[in-house]
Formats: C-alpha cells, structure tokens, sequence
C-alpha cells in the first residue's frame, strides 16, 4: 500500500515556472505506476489548478495524497476567494485580466474541466480568505 503525501507551492503570477508542480506530479504518479488513463486525467485537472493559482490567487499550494484505492489532488490558496462559484464554473466565464488573456491563458475553462477530469470533484471559497478544491481520481487497479 502507497501512502504518499507532498506539497508543491505555487507562487501568484509567476508564469517562468507555471505548469511545474503539474510536470513533477505527473512524473511521480508514472513513477509509482498508476494507471496511464487516471495519470492523464489527473495531469489535465492539475495543470487547470496550477494555472488557477498562479493567475486568480495571492499564491497557494497543490498537495497529493496517494493511497492503493485513489489518488487525491487539492488545490489551497491564499485569497481572494470566489464570489460565486456556480457563475465560476460555468465554461467560459473567467475573471482573468487582458494581460492574462494575451499569454494565452484565462479562457475559462479551468473549473470545468478540473471538475470533469475528477470522479469526485468538490470547492470551498470564502471571499477574502481563499479556496479549497478537493479532486480525487479513483485508482481502477491497485498499486503496489
């Protein structure tokens, strides 16, 4: 049995290293030998999360939790919160800025596609304080 716990920080606006803390979990899920299909699903909804840190948040962190039954994802930042989450995770909507949008990110489709990628999907926000994303991607063969 897999018990494994890691925490991969995430710095607000920081586009030079955006997208690493997705590379190395999906490097050590390959590792650790789950499945190619619940790696690749996870590696969507975790490069969504990350890029939702670094342009929507004061900075935040990813952490993974790896049993043999699931592998789990949560996203935790530091503000400013969600006003409203449904409006949110509506495909499409997107409260990035111009400059944002230029680089090629922002199209507001992060939420949704979190949310699809995930078996179990679920978000806290508190306006002013920050959000919590719970994913998890149930492991359809144990690891050893």
């Amino acid at each position: 049995m897999i018990g494994l716990r890691e925490e991969f920080p995430v710095v607000a606006m920081d586009f030079q290293t955006a997208g690493e803390a997705s590379a190395q979990i999906k490097r050590l899920l390959k590792k650790l030998g789950v499945n190619s299909g619940v790696v690749r699903r996870l590696s969507i909804a975790c490069y969504e999360a990350e890029i939702n840190l670094v342009i929507h948040s004061m900075g935040g962190r990813l952490t993974l939790i790896v049993d043999a039954h699931e592998v789990t994802l949560i996203s935790d930042d530091d503000g400013p919160g969600i006003p409203d989450i449904d409006l949110a995770m509506s495909e499409g909507y997107s409260t990035a800025t111009d400059d944002v949008r230029m680089m090629g990110f922002g199209a507001g489709m992060g939420l949704a596609n979190m949310s699809r990628n995930a078996d179990r999907f679920h978000i806290e926000s508190k306006v002013g304080v920050g959000t919590h994303i719970e994913m998890r991607f149930i492991l359809g063969e144990h690891i050893a």
